[in-house]
């Protein structure tokens, strides 16, 4: 009887497949995990400095729906996300409206023209708005929860 020493590349190539499919390397299993996480992630950033009107109010909504904004609070921001066509004198859909906005710009130019016109009141919201964008700045923001 002859036994054959040859490889038998049907068996070697199942198991390099089956030891990289189940591999125990953290790194690898983190990566993995990673990636599926990105592919399927909802999580946006604030970034005041360059927002579109659209993303300021779904932020703001979401403060409001967690508890971390009262609607007093919310005033000065959903202000600064209306838009008055020029042309037409009828607001501009903030869903189409896809032209990035300095927010933190926007609310100190609304300050200096509160304190021109005298309203020492818009002043405060739109300084306390300011106040709340700086500590916002870069968080995580829509995030869904559900599994």
């Amino acid at each position: 009887m002859k036994v054959n020493t040859e490889s038998n590349h049907f068996y070697t190539t199942q198991r390099a497949q089956t030891s990289t499919a189940t591999s125990t390397n953290p790194a690898s299993f983190s990566s993995v995990l990673a990636a599926a996480t990105a592919e399927t992630s909802t999580v946006k950033q604030a970034d005041f400095s360059s927002m579109t009107r659209k993303e300021m109010f779904d932020w703001m909504n979401d403060q409001i729906r967690e508890g971390k904004m009262s609607l007093d609070e919310s005033s000065p921001f959903l202000g600064m996300t209306m838009k008055i066509s020029v042309a037409t004198g009828q607001p501009v859909d903030m869903a189409t409206d896809t032209t990035r906005i300095n927010f933190v710009e926007k609310a100190r130019l609304g300050i200096e023209g509160a304190r021109s016109n005298n309203d020492p009141d818009l002043a405060k919201r739109l300084q306390a708005a300011i106040e709340i964008m700086s500590k916002q700045q870069g968080q995580a923001f829509g995030v869904d929860t559900r599994a």
